[in-house]
């Protein structure tokens, strides 16, 4: 009886074993599960990286008598040197570089930028380290605003190839019909791994006097956009179209909803604008830039439905995002968590930019 008793306890033991042993296996399975299927992705798709940046007044040091960069001088009053104007380099050329790095490896095959001087200032930041080590075309146009800022398009040459460029003009009035200022739209079509692309670059009138006196300027400049995305879907309806800018607007305002009409969830229309930005600032809050303890999301990409195609061998949208590391941040204080500027008070602090850059990623299945 006994022997019986410690034969069905030794049986038992084993079994507790083996049962052990299988879910340990179970397991191990289900922890490697996901590196798996990023191998399987990264065996299938080729990774595109788009990004856009509010670099914040990148001038350089030279005063232009046509334009107000008085201030952006050695004897202006924010005391802009040739070593300030170095570091602000170094500083935008480190970001650039990590944008979206963690997960494609490299730095971004396209780059919106706005609040740079001149071409010469881009030039300057292509020639600086650590972005100097890939090769960037330049799109740029002088706009006519009163700032004196422009918006360009960095692209790498050997990803892209640009077909036709053209900056197209927003007219404004003001309250005496006299013209106001303002950025151009950039407009950049060309092909991207073989396939037609366009990319809009924007920077939309600001706030300055209330979001509600100045919100018809950014109707307008919506307005504008609308009929470049129109006239480009007029002439091949599945176009790919990506318009990227600080809109000084946020996802849910009416230059989005009303003019626009950009939805902040996929569907099966052929006329979505679909702005992946939205969802960001419904459900997580989340912000690019930050003022009077208000976090917005001006930074932004939308883009035509057919990037949302899962089918065939398209390129297609993966998934977007706000790039805010710990070294872009305030790191006490205040405004701790707020971008980390360049000036902030009035007082030099050697930082970045008052706005966060963002991305997205666009698969191309091989």
């Amino acid at each position: 009886m006994k022997n019986a008793f410690l034969k069905v306890l030794f049986l038992q033991k084993i079994r507790l074993s083996l049962l052990n042993m299988f879910l340990k296996y179970i397991l191990f399975f289900f922890s490697i599960l996901p590196f798996f299927l990023l191998c399987q992705e990264k065996k299938q798709y080729k990774l595109r990286t788009i990004a856009f940046y509010n670099v914040e007044n990148l001038f350089d040091t030279i005063n232009n008598p046509n334009t107000f960069d008085d201030d952006r001088t050695p004897t202006g009053k924010d005391r802009w040197t040739g070593e300030r104007y170095k570091n602000k380099l170094i500083n935008t050329s480190k970001v650039l570089w990590n944008i979206g790095r963690k997960v494609s490896g490299t730095a971004p095959d396209i780059i919106g930028l706005v609040e740079i001087e001149n071409r010469d200032v881009l030039q300057d930041l292509l020639n600086t380290p650590p972005i100097n080590t890939f090769s960037y075309g330049i799109i740029h146009f002088d706009s006519p605003d009163r700032r004196g800022v422009d918006v360009a398009l960095l692209y790498k040459t050997s990803v892209f190839t640009p077909v036709s460029y053209t900056s197209l003009t927003l007219l404004l009035k003001n309250e005496f019909n006299e013209r106001e200022y303002t950025r151009d739209q950039l407009l950049v079509s060309g092909f991207m791994d073989g396939e037609e692309i366009h990319f809009i670059v924007n920077h939309w009138p600001s706030r300055r006097g209330g979001t509600s006196k100045s919100e018809p300027k950014r109707l307008k400049a919506a307005l504008l956009n609308k009929r470049i995305i129109d006239s480009l879907k007029r002439i091949r309806p599945e176009a790919k179209i990506i318009s990227m800018g600080d809109f000084n607007d946020d996802p849910t305002d009416a230059s989005f909803k009303r003019v626009l009409k950009t939805k902040g969830v996929k569907t099966d229309s052929t006329d979505l604008l679909y702005n992946p930005m939205e969802m960001l600032l419904r459900k997580h809050g989340a912000g690019s830039l930050a003022y009077r303890d208000r976090w917005n999301l001006f930074d932004q990409f939308f883009f035509t439905s057919s990037l949302l195609n899962t089918t065939g061998s398209s390129l297609r949208y993966w998934k977007s995002g706000i790039y805010n590391p710990s070294y872009l941040t305030v790191p006490s204080g205040p405004y701790k968590g707020y971008p980390l500027r360049t000036y902030e008070g009035g007082q030099y602090r050697g930082g970045y930019s008052d706005h966060f850059p963002i991305y997205m990623f666009l698969l191309k299945p091989l």
